[in-house]
């Protein structure tokens, strides 16, 4: 199969199934902008979950949920307003917008000119001079919109841990080392917007921010680049998918910075970033506020400003990277009444049991006899548990194919025998294999395969 044609695929079974719709689609859409559906919202919310609990299930990293306004002078100490921009070029033929620095990667926007790169019309002479385009999205609090007033939707949500590095620290009574871990939304005015979900203009990030003595960086930036890429790794990413790619250019902040990247359909890509930060934000953050952010160490007496290691995960993009990765298509053969056998293609998403939205489908085999009160209660029993489907529509493989495209590791069938003896028949999604377990024993045999 081809890349181009898995992503297809892949957008096509999102909007069908409910998980990913275009914005304000009924208006023709926001470009860059993304809904989770009722699917989409489930397995969202299991990755930050398991993102979590893998960053704060842990004694020595607090939890954080930051305002997404902050005071505007947070972002002139964070350089945000002076650095965070892109050169911007518009084109004179296709009036099209382009970032200068990916022109070789962007299609031109004259629809007469099918395949052919930006950066022929750049060539060309069509372009107009690089200007600076500032990517923070800007707002106004209070009644007024003039300067004075003037606020910015945060960028990212790591300067909301910096700014409150000594709130958590005296509150919990931490002691370096330790981290601060936040999932919140984010927003960027990107000059292009594209990859589905990988760039996109609102976006939710799982960051935490881990403060050090300056002596120690080495040791901890080794500790979470290979902590974070195992994560990805548990959650189901195949292994030859992912790469680390070491920065050598680096930001105004870093002193060494890698990216966990995955092969998407168009490439390698960034899911997360590990960067040594050095004492860049807090020496900043302390230079504007004229509050001191200095951690004291009573055992060596030592005074000093922290070291932070950050992990920065985008949860949208490790979204599309699961969806992606957990895509298959495979052939599978039956055997028909007359003995021959027929064969079909089977689309199945192979996710991690932890991630996938619904964990169990419950069907009754037929309408009758009492099955579909029996698969009602162990729906409600279950739904105790974890996330339920019940289904009783179309012929029982019809069914199985549904909840395959969905991702739903189990389905639950109550049948002839569940009214002879209370047993159920359990078929598993990657293998399609089937077990009988008594409808007493349904939660103990599901729970532990379905919370990995």
């Amino acid at each position: 199969m081809a890349k181009a044609d898995i992503t297809e695929k892949v957008v096509s079974l999102a909007k069908r199934k409910g998980f990913v719709f275009q914005s304000s689609e009924i208006y023709g859409g926001l470009n860059g902008c993304w809904d989770y559906g009722p699917l989409g919202v489930e397995m969202l919310n299991n990755i930050k979950q398991a993102w979590w609990k893998e960053m704060t299930y842990r004694e020595d990293i607090e939890g954080l949920d930051a305002s997404i306004l902050m005071h505007p002078r947070v972002w002139e100490a964070s350089g945000h307003v002076e650095n965070f921009t892109d050169p911007m070029v518009d084109c004179k033929e296709c009036k099209g917008r382009f970032r200068a620095d990916q022109l070789e990667d962007i299609d031109c926007g004259n629809k007469g000119y099918k395949g052919r790169k930006a950066i022929k019309c750049q060539q060309e002479g069509n372009f107009t001079e690089a200007r600076n385009f500032n990517l923070m999205f800007k707002t106004f609090v209070g009644p007024v919109e003039d300067s004075s007033n003037v606020v910015f939707l945060r960028p990212e949500t790591a300067q909301g841990i910096y700014v409150n590095f000594l709130n958590v620290k005296d509150s919990s009574r931490q002691k370096l080392p330790f981290g601060i871990a936040q999932i919140g939304k984010a927003f960027r005015n990107e000059i292009n917007t594209k990859n589905f979900l990988f760039r996109t203009r609102e976006f939710e990030q799982m960051e935490m921010q881990f403060f050090i003595n300056p002596k120690d960086d080495e040791k901890w930036f080794e500790y979470w680049r290979e902590q974070r890429v195992n994560w990805f790794i548990k959650y189901g990413l195949k292994k030859d998918k992912l790469k680390i790619y070491a920065h050598e250019k680096l930001a105004h902040y870093a002193k060494t910075a890698v990216d966990i990247e995955y092969e998407f359909p168009f490439g390698w890509g960034e899911l997360e970033g590990i960067h040594n930060r050095t004492d860049f934000d807090l020496k900043r953050h302390t230079e504007f506020s004229g509050k001191k952010l200095e951690y004291y160490d009573d055992q060596t007496k030592e005074r000093f400003t922290p070291f932070v290691i950050e992990t920065s995960a985008g949860a949208s993009r490790s979204f599309m990277a699961f969806l992606i990765d957990a895509y298959d298509e495979e052939e599978v053969f039956k055997e028909n009444s007359d003995g021959t056998k027929s064969s079909e293609i089977r689309t199945v998403l192979r996710l991690n049991p932890s991630l996938a939205p619904v964990k169990a489908t419950v069907f009754p085999l037929v309408n009758r006899d009492g099955m579909q009160d029996i698969a009602h209660g162990i729906t409600e029993d279950l739904r105790k548990y974890f996330r339920v489907f019940y289904d009783e529509s179309g012929a029982v493989g019809r069914r199985y194919r549904r909840q395959d495209e969905c991702g739903t590791p189990f389905c639950v069938t109550v049948d002839s025998e569940t009214l002879e003896n209370g047993s159920v028949t359990i078929r598993e999604r990657d293998t399609m294999a089937q077990v009988r377990v008594n409808k007493d024993n349904i939660q103990g045999y599901l729970v532990p395969r379905v919370n990995t």
